[in-house]
């Protein structure tokens, strides 16, 4: 079991913290995607930054269980909120959000099964 978490929390880490690199720097997908959302683009970094901390919550989570719990069902919560963003405004090519989904779910429900 230990290697299914440990599997899923630094796919899940990984893949959050290049989300936040790329709202930080700027990058093209995050900014259409805020465009296609109808989300202002100052929200990149207050976005970004959640993110990252959930990278580290998450990293941390490996050496302090709760910590890792917390980030993961955080990060669930957040991919829910963006899975409502949107289907707020008709956009139903998800396979992106459904990779980012399915990491924080996996590391979410392998870090209750572990712990």
């Amino acid at each position: 079991m230990y290697v299914a978490y440990l599997t899923a929390t630094l796919l899940a880490a990984g893949l959050t913290a290049s989300a936040a690199i790329a709202n930080f720097i700027g990058h093209h997908y995050p900014k259409s995607q805020a465009d296609k959302l109808e989300i202002p683009r100052t929200w990149m970094l207050p976005l970004g930054t959640l993110l990252a901390a959930a990278a580290l919550g998450l990293l941390a989570g490996l050496f302090i269980p709760a910590l890792g719990t917390l980030a993961s069902a955080g990060l669930v919560l957040y991919f829910l909120a963006a899975l409502a963003a949107h289907l707020r405004v008709g956009d139903h090519s998800l396979a992106a959000w459904s990779l980012f989904f399915g990491a924080a779910l996996a590391a979410f429900t392998t870090n209750l099964a572990y712990h």
